[in-house]
């Protein structure tokens, strides 16, 4: 069986013990003579699965009892317009902008005509940094971050502090490292980069938030809705949900999310390590005290484009792919997600020192 190194920015690799589970269950499941995929999603059979996932993601990332998790469709782009439906009062929302994520979360704000304030940005230095120093005010109805910049290799190492109910966008670096839930009020991502397939959105929204979305928003764009209906209250994406429970459990079994932070450190510093130290043969996107332990961007030296289309050449006849940087700035990008292993991350800093040794 070949197996590649896949390090594409999402969807992206999964657990290999995750798809033989699902290979090994996929026609008959647990016995029931059936596939999951068959299953009603009001059948016992798999209630059991979705309750499942829920109770994991409670524990594995220790989410307290005064929060929701919701299990939704959509995709994180689909937040990007309930975040404003739900939590907007009419007084000002507030954003933090680092890339095209949260520029395309601002867009949406203003398409619902809200009073919406760009308290700091990172566009003029071309999204390399996190901003320092974010301010939010006390009375803004919410305050808005991404947590991890995909496309341009950002990553906050702390939250701010708020006392508006702050909102993170987690998509790129959900279940990587323990939250800190004092500081965060609701957390949202799509699944398919640490936690499964695309298709299931995952939000995790403090209960005394529900209430608050107004009468005019259309009944299934509110998450009281689906809190009410154990995210039931359409037919959810059910064997999306299965592989995300599994997921659950593959972060279990490796020891909990401190032992995945702990790996993902590992992997992340042995490619920036690698970068600095190739004498400027790469150059990293990101500022250094901003970089990401999940996408790392860089360039070979000048932009090379023809340089860099050649790595990714090798690599890919080395059995690694998705290194093709995204299409706004090109070059060359490494996403190292949760399931992305310690051999894989050295297999390519292998072959990226013996190509800067051959290109010099």
């Amino acid at each position: 069986m070949k197996r590649v190194y896949n390090f594409g920015a999402g969807p992206s690799a999964l657990p290999l013990e995750v798809l033989q589970e699902a290979q090994k269950e996929l026609l008959d499941f647990k016995g029931a003579g059936l596939s999951i995929m068959e299953a009603s999603h009001r059948s016992k059979l798999y209630e059991a699965e979705h309750n499942g996932a829920i109770e994991n993601i409670r524990k594995l990332y220790e989410v307290p009892n005064d929060y929701d998790i919701l299990l939704l469709q959509g995709g994180a782009s689909l937040q990007f317009a309930m975040v404003p439906l739900n939590l907007s009062l009419g007084n000002k929302v507030q954003y933090v902008n680092t890339g095209s994520w949260s520029t395309k979360a601002i867009k949406e704000a203003n398409i619902q005509n809200l009073n919406v304030e760009i308290v700091a940005s990172s566009k003029e230095s071309g999204f390399d940094r996190i901003p320092q120093n974010i301010n939010f005010s006390d009375d803004a109805d919410y305050a808005y971050i991404t947590s991890n910049n995909t496309i341009y290799g950002t990553q906050y190492k702390e939250f701010p502090l708020t006392k508006a109910p702050l909102v993170v966008d987690a998509s790129s670096d959900l279940f990587s490292y323990p939250i800190d839930w004092s500081r965060v009020d609701l957390l949202f991502a799509g699944a398919q980069k640490n936690a499964g397939p695309s298709g299931v959105t995952i939000v995790i929204i403090k209960k005394d938030l529900l209430n608050r979305v107004g009468e005019g928003v259309p009944t299934i764009l509110r998450y009281k809705t689906h809190a009410d209906n154990n995210s039931l209250f359409n037919t959810p994406p059910t064997f999306g949900i299965y592989l995300l429970g599994l997921v659950m459990k593959w972060i279990d079994k490796q020891g909990g999310i401190k032992e995945i932070q702990k790996r993902n450190e590992q992997k992340a510093k042995l490619l920036y390590d690698a970068i600095d130290s190739s004498d400027g043969f790469y150059v990293g996107h990101a500022k250094k005290d901003s970089r990401s332990l999940m996408n790392v961007s860089f360039n070979i030296k000048d932009k090379d484009a023809n340089l860099e289309a050649l790595l990714i050449k090798e690599a890919e006849a080395n059995d690694m792919i998705g290194l093709k940087g995204h299409r706004s700035i090109g070059g060359l990008r490494a996403s190292i997600y949760n399931a992305m292993s310690i051999d894989g991350v050295q297999a390519l800093v292998d072959l990226m020192q013996d190509f800067a040794n051959r290109h010099k």
